[in-house]
């Protein structure tokens, strides 16, 4: 009786699974349709206003940042671009210090930590050759 109660529970289970697999992924899957930036998790949010930096650093826009960063429903942008950059710093999050410092000092909110993370510009070749 006990071999015939674990079987049958087995094939339950395993009949349970696969019918809820396939009506959670093929007849019932979830669609998001127009959702904002302001919905998604914090981390998220946080890689997001990391890929706008990543963006400024490549086309200079800085206005173009700000737009992007606004449709994240923050109070105050400037503030959470600050506070991001000082969070990265603290936590040592190296490949995302150098956009994100660059990003703040183009914003107004350069601080001292932020200093010795500055990307200092590279002399042009016609420069060093006039030395």
């Amino acid at each position: 009786m006990t071999k015939r109660y674990v079987g049958s529970l087995l094939i339950g289970i395993v009949v349970g699974l696969a019918v809820g697999v396939y009506l959670g992924w093929e007849q019932f899957p979830v669609e998001y349709t127009n959702s904002s930036l302001a919905a998604l998790a914090p981390r998220y949010q946080q890689e997001y206003t990391v890929m706008v930096a990543e963006g400024y650093q490549v086309d200079r826009d800085v206005n173009a940042a700000l737009t992007r960063l606004q449709a994240l429903g923050k109070e105050n942008t400037f503030d959470y671009v600050q506070a991001l950059t000082e969070q990265y710093i603290s936590q040592s999050n190296v490949p995302a210090i150098p956009v994100m410092v660059a990003l703040a000092e183009v914003m107004g909110r350069l601080t001292p930590v932020m200093e010795i993370y500055r990307l200092t510009p590279v002399p042009s070749p016609t420069a060093l050759q006039a030395q």
